[in-house]
């Protein structure tokens, strides 16, 4: 259901943005405290087409933390500090995500167990195992990344991270649950229209890393394409819909997807 047209007009155009970047990290952010619960809720409907640009936000600082780290450390430390700062930055947001959903879809048998055990902040064997493998598999990979691709390669995986999480949104409806949440409170308003937006603000960056590299660009296409088809198809049969951890999976898979797709075409 769309929000009344007063509460729509009550809002500025800088207050959808600044939500995506309260949402999104931990940077404090003034002049939100004046919203009502109604405002803020539709605020941050409208503030999905932002959180590409929020990514990207914290990509540059990640990458710029990572390049000043190494010009003192060797790059595999250099990467644990820039990860670490980042973790900071957005709270372990995207992490903490991964880990519930593995134990989630890692133990569960049905939607009722699924989504219970998504909502237990307990770490399983599954989430724990899947948490090491990501993170893990995100550091070796920039680790390994050339120089001239590093950074690029890490603003543009930050952002396309945000941006498949609103492809997710605008593909997949929220899972029927009791509680609320990003997926509830945000997913149900919105749309492909939306999506729309969100790819316009995602293109120069993501659109720059393809114009550089061309292949690596195509093979994030192919790979993303691929991945919002399995994972809509799953999270259907196995959840109903999608929820907020659902969310901060397909962010965490994007920016692997770009990190694989830019390897990829490196000589070895």
């Amino acid at each position: 259901m769309n929000a009344p047209n007063d509460i729509a007009k009550s809002l500025k155009w800088w207050i959808p943005p600044l939500l995506a970047v309260q949402f999104l990290t931990r940077i404090p952010v003034p002049g939100l405290n004046h919203l009502t619960g109604e405002q803020a809720r539709y605020g941050l409907s409208r503030s999905v087409i932002w959180f590409p640009l929020v990514g990207a936000l914290v990509g540059i600082i990640t990458a710029a933390v990572l390049v000043g780290s190494a010009h003192i450390w060797p790059r595999a430390i250099a990467v644990i500090i820039a990860l670490a700062v980042e973790a900071r930055l957005t709270g372990a947001f995207h992490e903490d995500a991964v880990a519930d959903f593995c134990d989630a879809f890692g133990g569960g048998y049905d939607p009722g167990s699924t989504h219970r055990i998504m909502k237990d902040s307990r770490i399983g064997s599954y989430g724990a195992l899947g948490l090491v493998l990501s993170v893990g598999l995100r550091a070796a990979l920039l680790i390994a990344m050339p120089q001239d691709l590093i950074i690029i390669a890490l603003i543009a995986s930050a952002c396309f991270g945000r941006f498949l999480a609103v492809a997710v949104m605008a593909l997949v409806a929220p899972a029927v649950t009791q509680d609320g949440g990003l997926a509830k409170d945000v997913g149900n308003r919105t749309t492909i229209k939306d999506l729309i937006w969100a790819s316009l603000l995602a293109a120069p960056v993501v659109g720059l890393f393809a114009y550089w590299y061309p292949i690596a660009g195509l093979l994030t296409l192919v790979g993303s394409a691929l991945f919002l088809l399995w994972f809509r198809a799953l999270l259907l049969r196995r959840l109903g819909g999608s929820t907020g951890d659902c969310l901060g999976f397909a962010v965490y898979s994007g920016q692997l997807i770009v990190l694989l797709a830019a390897l990829a075409i490196v000589d070895p």
